[in-house]
């Protein structure tokens, strides 16, 4: 009955020991089966990547209120272009106080007159093109936006799915701990094999680990859940939020496929040539953006130099004069004259707003700078970052997997020989665990990193609105 028992315990040890090892290699399978078994989400699809991205920029308000505030620019351009209202005046001049009488008088005049006012130079026209070009940011800052949103979309449910996995990894192991557990409670019981406490608190000890861990990751999982929520949420009736929340807690087990830069791009990445790359940074959307702003800037200081120009305007008007007390008639009065300012005792002013002008232009180019120094040096940052997880990931592959589990199997079979310790045992199990969970964090840091490559060489596409 010992050996029974002894055998039966070593059965056990080798058996979870190939379950890891396996899990490691198919971890994809073991999670689907995981997951197929959970009735509660029996009638719920996993949210894949695509649609949280696609249903994050369909909802997202930001881009409709661009759009209303590029119509409301290009009507505002419309209704700038129009010359002022022209002024009406009717009155009654000359009339005498002696007597108030209209014919007493032949100066008596009923007077109707328009009086019409023109812009400075071609400030209507100018003013015209400066909001058009502003609203003709809007469309490049949207296109900023949809590739801002693709990247933090992406990274949180990465987050949701990284949460996910390691979840499912540790309760496949704790699973198996648990097993051992009671097996190893009973040897220890019988006085089975060299089974000591210890190795009973070593096992208990792991397992409360393990379940510290499930929680630590849960609430990080439903915190990427929640974030992720309020990107899929459409704002006006509130579905998304009052659906079942756990639907969105809940990514599929795949990794997704992510294109990556193109070789012309990784070249120059890999040779620094920064002044290529600025080039090509130099037609991100949100770099053209800044260049609308710009062409809007030198349209403004056009348009401050209209000031020195005169502001016309002309006027007629046509008096009507009663006939006398004779009967004899009296002619009608038409006046017509023009009029213009001298902008003489203003000439300080205008040079001041056109200086204005100038400086607020040069300070917007100097944003185009700020910008591409940021988006070059963040593309570096990444670029690099995204190196170091390669070589990672290849010493994962060529070495440590294969070493970790030498090393659990080589501690499994001292053990049954009677020439290792228990507490090698967990510990190279635990080990290997780590090691699974660093490889799915090489795997999810990778991906996110090639979605920020992504975003840095996002190119402008026009649009005729």
């Amino acid at each position: 009955m010992k050996f029974f028992k002894v055998g039966h315990l070593r059965a056990l040890l080798a058996g979870s020991c190939s379950v890891i090892l396996l899990n490691s290699a198919m971890l994809s399978l073991s999670v689907s089966a995981n997951q197929s078994g959970n009735k509660h989400h029996d009638n719920q699809l996993p949210l894949s990547l695509t649609q949280a991205v696609s249903v994050a920029i369909a909802n997202d308000p930001w881009l409709t209120r661009s759009k209303l505030r590029q119509k409301a620019m290009m009507d505002t351009s419309e209704a700038v272009d129009a010359l002022p209202n022209p002024i009406v005046s009717i009155g009654l001049a000359n009339l005498p106080t002696d007597g108030f009488v209209f014919d007493q008088e032949p100066m008596t005049q009923l007077k109707a007159g328009v009086m019409q006012q023109f812009p400075r130079g071609n400030s209507l026209e100018i003013q015209r093109k400066q909001l058009q070009e502003l609203a003709l940011q809007h469309p490049l800052l949207r296109q900023d936006r949809i590739a801002k949103t693709k990247v933090m979309v992406s990274s949180l449910w990465l987050e949701v799915y990284r949460a996910q996995q390691i979840v499912a990894l540790i309760e496949n192991d704790r699973a198996l701990f648990q097993q051992l557990a009671e097996i190893i409670q009973v040897s220890y019981s019988s006085a089975v094999g060299k089974v000591r406490q210890q190795d009973i608190v070593r096992v208990q000890l792991e397992l409360t680990r393990l379940d510290d861990r499930l929680n630590t990751l849960m609430s990080q999982k439903e915190q990427a859940g929640g974030q992720l929520l309020e990107w899929l949420s459409n704002g006006h009736d509130w579905q998304l939020s009052s659906a079942d929340f756990t639907q969105y807690q809940r990514v599929s087990t795949r990794l997704p496929m992510i294109a990556g830069l193109a070789p012309s791009a990784q070249t120059l990445l890999a040779a620094n040539d920064k002044r290529s790359l600025a080039q090509l940074l130099s037609a991100h959307p949100a770099v053209l953006a800044i260049e609308q702003r710009i062409d809007a800037g030198e349209t403004a200081v056009e348009l401050a130099k209209q000031s020195y120009k005169s502001q016309w305007g002309v006027n007629a008007s046509y008096a009507y004069r009663a006939d006398d007390h004779f009967g004899r008639s009296r002619a009608d009065l038409f006046s017509i004259g023009v009029s213009f300012d001298l902008p003489l005792l203003t000439q300080s002013s205008q040079d001041k707003k056109v200086s204005a002008a100038v400086r607020e232009a040069e300070a917007i180019k100097t944003d185009k700078l700020l910008a591409l120094r940021g988006l070059l040096s963040q593309l570096q940052s990444t670029w690099s970052r995204y190196q170091r997880l390669r070589k990672r990931q290849l010493i994962f592959d060529d070495s440590i997997l294969v070493q970790i589990r030498e090393q659990a199997e080589a501690s499994l079979t001292a053990y049954t020989n009677d020439d290792g310790d228990f507490s090698d045992v967990v510990r190279a199990h635990i080990d290997d665990l780590n090691v699974r969970i660093d490889v799915l964090n090489i795997q999810v840091d990778l991906l996110k990193a090639q979605v920020e490559l992504n975003y840095f060489f996002a190119t402008a596409v026009k649009v005729g609105e």
